[in-house]
């Protein structure tokens, strides 16, 4: 099976073209792109042979080759024939298409001498590029630093020893011509690959190419996955997802991503499930515990080893003295867990059946969503290894598909002391594979032949490895990296092992000199770092680079002119080592005013420094290049925020929320921006603060927003607050929400807080509301009094302790609700609470009338409840009556606060009432 943009290619050819094709789609699916490119018409547009249409035209008068190519192929296509009875391959559609697929072998040779292998069967540049550059060094050398520098974007560079360049710009000027964009319907899928390389050739990313990227994806999604779509079949709609799933999880789009995953999973009816399973992990463990793994199965699949056949790159044994090669399992299947579906619980995890090549890619890359998502912490690479070992242990018919198995189990096991040697050397094994099968015959930019690095395992003899077209049948969906990211990432594991010198020959002779220096600069020692950052951008001290002396020269000459690619990511890491502000505008001046992350930073550094309007403008004017960029819509949010501008917080928490609607705490902060918003004037009334205005509800709307977030965040008490604040303020109140959330202050609060988690003043308001509005003294049906009466019984009572008000408040509930025993009881509590409190009858006359307050109110509750019949327990309905002594308790604590007060209070207001309240009593 070919890759799927060749099939999608071949369903939309008519059948005399798909004839008159055969040959070159043929040599395409095979992997022979040489045949390709020596094709006689081909010849004709790379310039080695000449007709009618372009001997007139030479590549001294383009500025780029890749201009150059771009304008012969527009003469080529434009020629016109006698179309009507012609054979098909006089035909304009017929060139259109032969080009097409030069840019898809041009981009699949790209790719197979940067990423998968094998080497290339001729060289590139003898093949491609016209005979009098490739046969001279310098020109070549001129020719390819030339179409390096043009791939640069938004002030970011291309990796500037990026190998067969011409084969990558061949393809992008092929698949940019109009004829073709417009009548080859397979040509978008084409740009969209090219693109998203071409983003991953830069080392961050730009914002004109994440913008060009997913327009294209938009035009795709109706193309393939519409329901209209005549073209569509299941093959290409997975693929489709899978790719857009690489490509959101590489621009960070995490939630995108997994919602493709999951779509492709369940229209492939592949079921795994991540589970836990008792065995054993160590060869010393005497009890079982349970183990992760994920048990998965391809649809229709039949249990059975993986084959002996199948060509798989190298997997190293762990050969650990205390750790199993792979967990010994307890049970043969987990046939008695109800969560795990029934296809799957049979399974023997030991022995699981081979997965289909998709399939695993869905593993693999659901494995790259959780990284990507979760902290890089022990749990996030626990989740993240099934997912990998299930790929490995059950084998793989895709050398690619195994290839990228290996990468990700290695790059979790690099962290674990027992499995960060074998971490290592596989991913050493990989780097090697990749390099021995990338770089023999490749040509740097400058002509010579690629540095070989010596491999501590043979290389692969010939049938020992997969062909091309194996290689390249999934590469796009499995991202799979760069070979010069792949050894960037080994230089990176150096460093966290402490190999600072292997890590630095590797950047060194990659050139990364970024990298190089954020290396030294992670092991403090700041004066390396910048060393050989301001090497790169300015001359020598004396201006002679080539006598300096590399370990005691400063580079502090003039700058280098015309600045290095990189220049504006250098200043930026020069800013931040020497804490210089200015360097971050230099990095802005020097690309163009184009470089977003110089005026992130900038806004960073000014929003620290309490600048505000600084900050606001950086952030500002790096959001007018990268729109998409979540972290800065948030920061410029807090900004205006503290800057007091309400209305323009909205909007920026606003588009937080849009690119990212997960976010809880864009959502809190919009809801607080929004809750400073005056709401618009109703028909008539005059607008006398119009920039306020952007919303007819501003308090309703930020109680949705607050809701939101504490969706998001269910364990976040002070956004339960604030819903519980905004919930009572709305006109009318959402008493529901009210209820709902002190219900969850308290379960999160409760604990630690007790009672001064209950906000008093709003239960009240609640109660009332209850007993004033609802009209139902019936708490078991449905509705706001049940809801309130199961928030008092289960939530807040059990937390109340001294406060009276609280208990009062119950007391008020209880009596409307005919539940006059618990009234009385919580009147008793209120009164309690306040007597107990030391030296109340010493203190203010307040605190005293506070006291003779709560009395009274105590006094007539016995005696408006205590001749009550008991409504509840086992006397209810018994006629007894809720205090028969009412009388002597009320009596009894009149005298008891009289008796403390006599001393201090006899001849004020409040003994008058206690006295006279007594004489009530005893007339009574």
């Amino acid at each position: 099976m070919a890759d799927v943009l060749i099939g999608f290619l071949r369903s939309s050819l008519p059948e005399e073209l798909a004839n008159a094709l055969h040959d070159v789609l043929q040599a395409l699916e095979k992997g022979d792109f040489l045949a390709i490119f020596e094709h006689p018409e081909i010849q004709v547009l790379l310039g080695h042979q000449q007709n009618e249409s372009t001997k007139n035209t030479h590549l001294k008068d383009f500025p780029l080759w890749s201009d150059y190519i771009f304008h012969r192929l527009g003469l080529i296509l434009a020629e016109r024939g006698n179309e009507k009875g012609a054979p098909p391959q006089e035909t304009a559609a017929y060139r259109q298409h032969l080009a097409f697929v030069v840019a898809i072998a041009a981009l699949s040779a790209f790719l197979q001498s940067t990423v998968t292998g094998p080497i290339l069967p001729f060289i590139s540049a003898n093949v491609i590029l016209p005979a009098d550059i490739s046969a001279n060094a310098t020109s070549l050398a001129s020719v390819r630093t030339n179409l390096i520098s043009s791939l640069g974007a938004d002030g970011v560079a291309a990796y500037k020893l990026t190998p067969n360049i011409e084969l990558l710009c061949l393809a992008d000027s092929i698949l940019v011509c109009p004829p073709i964009r417009k009548n080859i319907e397979a040509s978008t899928w084409a740009k969209v690959r090219v693109n998203f390389l071409h983003q991953r050739l830069l080392s961050e990313v730009a914002p004109s190419l994440q913008s060009s990227i997913y327009e294209d994806l938009g035009s795709l999604e109706r193309q393939i996955l519409s329901s209209e779509s005549k073209t569509s079949t299941e093959d290409l709609r997975i693929h489709f997802l899978l790719e857009r799933a690489a490509i959101h999880t590489h621009h960070g789009f995490d939630k995108k991503a997994k919602t493709d995953l999951d779509q492709a999973t369940s229209e492939r009816k592949f079921e795994y499930v991540l589970t836990g399973m008792l065995g054993k992990r160590t060869k010393f463990q005497e009890k079982d515990y349970s183990q992760l793994l994920v048990l998965a199965r391809s649809a229709d699949s039949e249990s059975k080893s993986t084959p002996t056949e199948a060509l798989k790159p190298t997997n190293l044994e762990l050969n650990d003295d205390t750790l199993h090669e792979s967990i010994v399992y307890t049970s043969d299947n987990a046939k008695g867990d109800a969560s795990i579906p029934a296809a799957l619980a049979s399974l023997d995890p030991a022995n699981q059946p081979l997965l289909e090549p998709l399939d695993s890619v869905i593993l693999l890359s659901q494995a790259s969503a959780v990284t990507n998502t979760n902290p890089a912490d022990g749990i996030t690479r626990e989740q993240t290894l099934p997912y990998a070992t299930r790929v490995l242990e059950g084998g793989s018919s895709n050398w690619q598909i195994y290839t990228q198995a290996l990468l990700v189990r290695s790059r979790i096991e690099g962290y674990k002391s027992r499995t960060t040697e074998r971490g290592l050397l596989q991913l050493q094994a990989l780097v090697d594979q990749v390099i021995a099968e990338t770089t023999e015959g490749n040509t740097t930019e400058g002509g010579d032949t690629d540095t070989q690095v010596t491999s501590f395992l043979p290389k692969a003899k010939e049938g020992e490895a997969a062909p091309v077209d194996e290689r390249l049948r999934y590469i796009f969906p499995l991202s799979s990296p760069y070979r010069w990211e792949l050894e960037a990432e080994l230089a990176a594991r150096w460093v966290t092992l402490g190999g600072l010198r292997s890590a630095l020959e590797i950047y060194e002779r990659l050139e990364m000199w970024a990298e190089a220096a954020l290396c030294w600069a992670a092991t403090e020692k700041e004066d390396k770092a910048k060393k050989i950052v301001k090497r790169q951008l300015f001359h020598a001290t004396d201006g002679n680079d080539d006598t300096a002396d590399l370990e005691e020269e400063k580079w502090e000459g003039a700058e280098r002119d015309p600045p290095p690619a990189e220049a504006p990511r250098l200043y930026c890491i020069l800013g931040d080592i020497e804490n210089d502000l200015a360097m971050y505008d230099k990095a802005w001046e020097v690309s163009g005013r184009r470089y977003a992350r110089a005026q992130r930073e900038l806004g960073r550094r000014y929003y620290a420094l309490h600048a505000y309007e600084k900050a606001a403008e950086a952030y500002r004017l790096s959001l007018k290049i990268n729109a998409l960029n979540h972290s800065a819509w948030f920061a410029l949010g807090c900004t205006y925020l503290e800057l007091l501008q309400f209305k323009n917080a909205v909007e920026a928490f606003s588009r937080c929320v849009q690119l990212d609607d997960q976010d809880a705490e864009a959502w809190s902060n919009l809801a607080a921006a929004l809750l400073h918003l005056r709401p618009k004037p109703k028909n008539g009334e005059e607008d006398t603060a119009p920039g306020d205005r952007i919303t007819n509800h501003p308090r309703q709307d930020a109680l949705k927003a607050f809701k939101r977030a504490a969706t998001l965040k269910h364990d976040n008490a002070r956004i339960w607050l604030n819903v519980l604040t905004v919930a009572a303020s709305t006109n009318p109140p959402s008493w529901s929400d009210v209820v709902t959330a002190q219900r969850n202050v308290c379960e999160l609060r409760g604990k630690t807080e007790g009672e001064k988690c209950i906000d008093e003043e709003i239960l009240d308001l609640l109660v009332r509301h209850t007993i004033q509005e609802e009209g139902s003294s019936d708490v078991t049906r449905a509705g706001l009094p049940h809801m309130v009466s199961e928030l008092v019984e289960k939530h807040i009572k059990p937390l109340i302790t001294v406060s009276p008000k609280l208990w009062t408040i119950l007391s008020t509930l209880y009596i409307h609700t005919n539940r006059p025993s618990s009234a009385l009881e919580c009147v008793e509590k209120a009164w309690r609470a306040l007597t107990s409190q030391p030296n109340w009858e010493n203190g203010s006359e307040e605190r005293w009338n506070a006291v003779v307050d709560q009395t009274i109110d105590l006094v007539d509750a016995y005696e408006s409840l205590g001749p009550r019949e008991r409504t509840e327990g086992l006397a209810a309905g018994s006629g007894e009556t809720v205090a028969k002594d009412w009388k002597f308790k009320a009596r009894s604590a009149v005298r008891s606060v009289m008796g403390k007060g006599k001393e201090n209070w006899v001849d004020g207001e409040g003994w008058e009432r206690l006295v006279g309240r007594l004489e009530d009593l005893k007339s009574a």
